[in-house]
């Protein structure tokens, strides 16, 4: 699968484990960066960048990280078409993707370690949207709103 990659200054502290999780699971990678917390980088800018990749077919998925992973989502949640959010435990890892067709997951570098990082980029990409018509229905609303907020 090709995963597409970003990180702002703060989020940038998991970036090494999250690219090794991705190239050991044999996944393209997208890296949009960053690679260094020396220069200031906004999440919104980090957002608009996975978001395009994702909805370009650039990527098929993305992963997005900041310090909570809260400006991310909301950032990333902005861009029709691109459904993020904050996974901080499995269960919502995999789920978010089975019945919401998540497409981005955001992570707070100051929340998870490392390793349950990489657990739940993991889980993520390993879970599948499960279709069927209340969940298809669920979507279709989602972008009946988008359309009302761009109207």
């Amino acid at each position: 699968m090709k995963v597409a990659v970003a990180f702002d200054h703060r989020g940038v502290k998991l970036r090494e484990r999250l690219i090794r999780e991705l190239a050991s699971l044999r996944h393209d990678i997208v890296d949009l960066g960053t690679d260094t917390d020396a220069v200031q980088i906004d999440y919104p800018d980090k957002a608009r960048e996975i978001g395009e990749a994702v909805l370009a077919g650039d990527a098929e998925r993305g992963v997005l990280v900041c310090g909570s992973g809260v400006g991310a989502a909301v950032a990333a949640c902005k861009l029709p078409g691109i459904r993020a959010s904050i996974c901080h435990d499995v269960y919502s890892a995999h789920q978010g993707v089975e019945h919401d067709d998540m497409n981005v997951l955001c992570l707070g570098s100051e929340v998870v370690g490392p390793e349950l990082a990489a657990d739940l980029v993991r889980t993520f990409l390993a879970a599948r949207f499960g279709g069927g018509d209340r969940y298809v229905k669920r979507l279709q609303k989602i972008a009946d709103l988008e359309r009302m907020s761009h109207a």
